[in-house]
């Protein structure tokens, strides 16, 4: 197959969401769709409106496919997000919205079982910006749904799966703040196999990765080549360091801007970090 020349980006952040064309040959954004991103605020708890941005995303492909050919796809997401499927495919649960603070009514029996940060550079944080604590609060309040489970798979993963029907997580969104990494042995932490979760995680992939050609059923209702692959993607804030780290030399730092402000430091000197004061441990992909 060819190199690609122009990638769809499947871009969902906690705001709004886009698919954006990239050509490779410029490193320049051709064209654009975007639509808002709101959570759901219905039963059984607020939850991402994922089959809205389904359709938003075949949609767009459709439309920009039609602009430009689409030569391949890859995805990034925002953070301390995750989905449970079945055996199926289909969600288990569906996927929390991390600014609805349920998993607050569990914090104290969370706190028993969460790794410290020594392990997993991940500090404890407010509402379900741990995305264990999330999995946690799911796997205690549903705990038939959550028993249908079969993976767990990281959010940019999830709609990677929808595209290719490969399961597979990546280490920027599992070292993302989750609970669920260690970024020194680069392994799940304790706490996955405290709570019996390393079995339900879909293999560790580079996000460079070609996970597949997209389903038949998407190359149909988008008319994308039958072949396009589909590369596993990454977190969003990692996405926006990764050109530094090929392109710059240490030291620097990047501030990444959207609903929410990371700044990342490469190459720095060492400090040592407080958890109280929102300092955390990131991957780079």
């Amino acid at each position: 197959m060819s190199a690609p020349r122009t990638i769809a980006v499947i871009d969902i952040g906690k705001t709004n969401a886009k698919v954006a064309l990239v050509d490779l040959g410029t490193l320049s954004e051709v064209a654009l769709r975007r639509k808002a991103n709101a959570p759901l605020r219905q039963a059984p708890y607020p939850h991402h409106d994922v089959e809205a941005l389904w359709t938003f995303i075949l949609n767009s492909l459709a439309d920009l496919n039609r602009e430009r050919r689409i030569d391949a796809i890859s995805i990034t997401t925002h953070g301390a997000t995750g989905a449970l499927v079945d055996r199926s495919g289909e969600l288990a649960l569906p996927v929390l919205d991390y600014e609805f603070d349920g998993p607050g009514e569990l914090a104290a029996d969370y706190d028993a079982v969460r790794p410290p940060f020594s392990e997993t550079g991940t500090p404890r944080l407010p509402i379900g910006l741990n995305l264990g604590a999330q999995f946690f609060w799911l796997q205690k309040c549903f705990p038939a749904d959550f028993a249908k489970a079969a993976t767990m798979l990281m959010y940019p993963q999830y709609w990677a799966l929808r595209l290719t029907g490969v399961a597979a997580n990546e280490v920027t969104s599992l070292g993302c703040h989750t609970d669920l990494w260690n970024p020194w042995t680069s392994d799940y932490s304790s706490l996955v196999d405290r709570m019996g979760w390393r079995g339900l995680m879909a293999p560790v992939r580079p996000a460079k990765d070609r996970l597949g050609p997209i389903l038949p059923a998407i190359a149909q209702r988008t008319g994308l080549g039958p072949a396009t692959p589909v590369f596993c993607g990454l977190h969003d804030s990692n996405a926006s360091l990764l050109p530094h780290l090929l392109s710059d030399r240490p030291p620097f730092c990047v501030v990444s801007t959207g609903t929410w402000v990371v700044s990342m430091a490469v190459g720095g000197r060492k400090v040592q970090l407080d958890p109280a004061r929102d300092t955390l441990v990131n991957v780079n992909a």
